[in-house]
């Protein structure tokens, strides 16, 4: 196993937390109103759930390669198409007039575990992160590298936790947030279209070498 591919599944734990979308808006809203302890309690639940989606994901992404390259090609096409849907919709974001999310919570690891393990979209996003980072690497993937894939993206959920922590913390942070946060999500979406982009690009080549 090369250090490239466990650097890829960091990168694309990393890019699955650190998106903003429901949970990180959640965060920031109790981290605004009950400061980071009340963040780090939150993002603790949370990491349960993101470790529970990643092992399912590697599980159907090392599953789909070790049956061939054809379905390891159309796992990528499906996933890149779900990014770019995921990413359109943010870029067609309007802002919302319900002032979002900053009600206290007042029990913070609580409702970031029910964040993490109840979200209906974090397994087929995270099917679609790992692909999409892990693509350029089908061919070292097996059962055996699993474990220390696993541990590499519990490394970057770590990393990505630790920035989010930090931006609750910042009060100019959250009041660049607020006032930014259209644009925010739209750049958001525009990051989901490159993933999209990058994984139709790795899986386009084998489908179209199997039909000519």
């Amino acid at each position: 196993m090369t250090a490239s591919l466990l650097i890829a599944a960091a990168l694309a734990g990393a890019a699955y937390v650190i998106t903003p979308g429901p949970a990180f808006l959640a965060l920031l809203g109790i981290g605004a109103g009950q400061g980071r302890r009340a963040g780090l309690l939150f993002l603790s639940g949370h990491l349960l759930g993101d470790t529970a989606w990643a092992s399912l994901s590697l599980v159907a992404i090392i599953g789909s390669a070790s049956l061939g390259t054809l379905v390891f090609d159309i796992l990528g096409l499906v996933c890149g198409a779900y990014l770019l849907l995921l990413g359109w919709r943010a870029l067609r974001a309007m802002r919302r007039s319900d002032g979002g999310l900053s009600s206290a919570a007042e029990k913070p690891l609580r409702r970031g575990l029910a964040f993490g393990l109840t979200n209906p979209k974090a397994y087929p996003v995270s099917v679609a992160m790992f692909t999409a980072l892990l693509a350029s690497h089908a061919a070292e993937l097996d059962w055996s590298s699993l474990p220390p894939l696993l541990a590499a993206a519990f490394l970057g959920f770590l990393g990505a936790d630790a920035v989010l922590l930090w931006v609750i913390g910042a009060a100019p942070v959250r009041r660049l947030y607020r006032r930014h946060e259209l644009w925010i999500t739209r750049l958001s979406g525009a990051i989901f279209i490159g993933f999209g982009l990058q994984a139709l690009w790795h899986a386009a080549p084998g489908l179209l070498a199997r039909r000519a």
